[in-house]
């Protein structure tokens, strides 16, 4: 609590400070795309703490640490360095705004757009499972090399958009769909650990990746699920293959990254631009 005391008063403090002393340049800089729905880098002197809105961040022994922007968020993130010489900045950062599209998809088994009395209680369950894998803040660093794409295909479905699933409006979609035949290799894109392998009445054969500091990975509607929870795996290493198990109308990889809770667009991290069609 008395470091999280520190930012909430630091943040306070420093917006307090005369204009003159504000304007001299910051010492940490942060990042990415910067957009809604991103994961935003930092870097401070070694040595520092940080803290985003007061809440204290994972931060590397080299002063680099992430955090990410929520995929509808308007508002800035404040973040507050404290150097290791005892200064400190704060700045605020607000994503740049996203036009999302509207998404119609047919043909999905009604049991998953509308399920039945009987497998309510154990979605919430698996739920629950997903929500849990994705509480892990370990002080890794697999993902500051970036993604590379895990399959290749057409890509399908796109990140934010808003669902009419069979007629019925649902919720945005939270990652990016590429579609290929069952059976494709799915690929880890960086190194990191298993937190959750299982098989989901929606999600279908779903894996988990953590790759530290809270930012993690899944795949969903696998046809084999190929690591267990507590492999390590490195980037490249076949981790599953592509199928249409759960809530799908074809073989197709749902890919899906997060910062802790906070859902992010893989495709505003990787290497490349596109996957490489078939």
């Amino acid at each position: 609590m008395i470091r999280r005391r520190w930012f909430i008063g630091a943040s306070l403090g420093l917006a307090a400070m005369p204009a003159a002393a504000q304007e001299r340049p910051i010492r940490f800089s942060v990042t990415g795309s910067l957009e809604q729905g991103s994961l935003a880098m930092g870097s401070a002197p070694p040595g520092s703490v940080a803290a985003l809105d007061g809440r204290p961040l994972r931060i590397l022994a080299d002063g680099r640490f992430a955090f990410g922007f929520g995929p509808n968020q308007t508002a800035a993130s404040v973040v507050t360095v404290r150097y290791p010489d005892g200064g400190g900045d704060s700045k605020s950062f607000t994503p740049s705004v996203r036009k999302y599209d509207v998404q119609r998809v047919n043909g999905l088994p009604q049991n998953t757009v509308t399920p039945p009395p009987e497998v309510t209680a154990r979605i919430a369950r698996e739920v629950e499972e997903v929500f849990l894998a994705r509480v892990s803040d370990t002080p890794g660093s697999d993902f500051l090399s970036g993604f590379d794409w895990p399959a290749p295909g057409r890509l399908s479905g796109v990140f934010g958009s808003q669902r009419i699933n069979n007629g019925i409006p649902g919720a945005q979609h939270y990652g990016v769909d590429m579609a290929a035949p069952t059976g494709t290799p799915i690929l880890a894109p960086a190194d990191g650990t298993v937190t959750l392998s299982a098989d989901h009445y929606l999600s279908g054969g779903i894996t988990l990746i953590d790759h530290g500091q809270g930012v993690s990975t899944a795949y969903l509607h696998q046809s084999q699920r190929l690591v267990k929870v507590g492999d390590a795996v490195r980037r490249g290493q076949r981790i599953g293959l592509i199928g249409a198990t759960g809530r799908s109308t074809g073989p197709h990889l749902h890919w899906a990254m997060n910062w802790f809770q906070t859902r992010l667009d893989p495709s505003r991290s990787t290497r490349q631009p596109s996957p490489q069609p078939l």
